[in-house]
């Protein structure tokens, strides 16, 4: 099997926590919320991480993070671009020989070593895959003024996670297509929809964690501390 490598983005400010430190880099368990998505992926198959943060980052995560921590796996680290997809974009171009890819939010604390060898087999089976899981709760789709319009089959619906995880050169060609023309990029808001659409490719889901949450606001701060004392204990 080629090598693997991971995509862990770091770049986001994170508005919606109120906070001046940017949330990736906020104290879980005494460590940077960032920490526990490179813990989680240094344990796993993966062969290379390449970390993406904001400007004037790299030199704090490399001291404080991984040099701090040991993280032997993380082989570079860059500065991320204006949206999500520029950031993605910057860490696929730093990848040299690379079968698989998976592309994580650094504020996804709980991932799991299980869901990222899940993951990983996806890609090699499926070319394109990510992790999600079913929704719970019933789901509406208002109208332009606020009243419920459609009622869908939550039977159908799924609440995607990351890591999102691809053939590597499936997912550089759909990259270098998004960034050809600004007229692809609007209303992009994750990587399966840039292969889906830029390629056509189908991508398959597989069963990810409902603990996998993605920390966006202080109360989600509260909820990862318990799922993380979970999964690590007092570690």
């Amino acid at each position: 099997m080629g090598r693997t490598a991971a995509i862990i983005l770091a770049a986001g400010k994170g508005s919606r926590m109120g906070s001046q430190i940017h949330k990736q880099y906020l104290e879980l368990k005494g460590k940077p919320m960032l920490y526990f998505a490179l813990k989680a992926f240094e344990s796993s198959p993966i062969d290379d991480i390449i970390l993406v943060t904001g400007p004037g980052e790299v030199d704090y995560c490399q001291k404080d993070i991984v040099d701090a921590y040991g993280f032997t796996k993380v082989r570079t680290i860059i500065e991320g671009g204006k949206e999500r997809y520029h950031s993605v974009y910057e860490g696929l171009k730093s990848i040299v020989d690379c079968e698989s890819v998976l592309i994580h939010d650094g504020a996804r604390p709980c991932i799991t070593t299980k869901v990222i060898e899940e993951a990983l087999a996806g890609a090699r089976t499926y070319k394109a895959c990510v992790v999600g899981m079913p929704v719970k709760d019933t789901i509406k789709v208002s109208d332009d003024r606020g009243y419920a319009a459609i009622t869908p089959d939550r039977n159908s619906l799924w609440l995607i996670q990351t890591p999102q995880a691809f053939e590597y050169q499936l997912v550089w060609k759909a990259y270098e297509r998004l960034l050809s023309s600004e007229s692809y990029q609007t209303g992009i808001t994750d990587d399966a929809m840039v292969v889906e659409t830029m390629t056509q490719e189908k991508v398959k889901l597989i069963p990810g964690d409902y603990a996998n949450i993605k920390v966006t606001t202080p109360e989600d701060m509260e909820i990862a501390k318990v799922l993380l004392n979970r999964i690590y204990g007092n570690e």
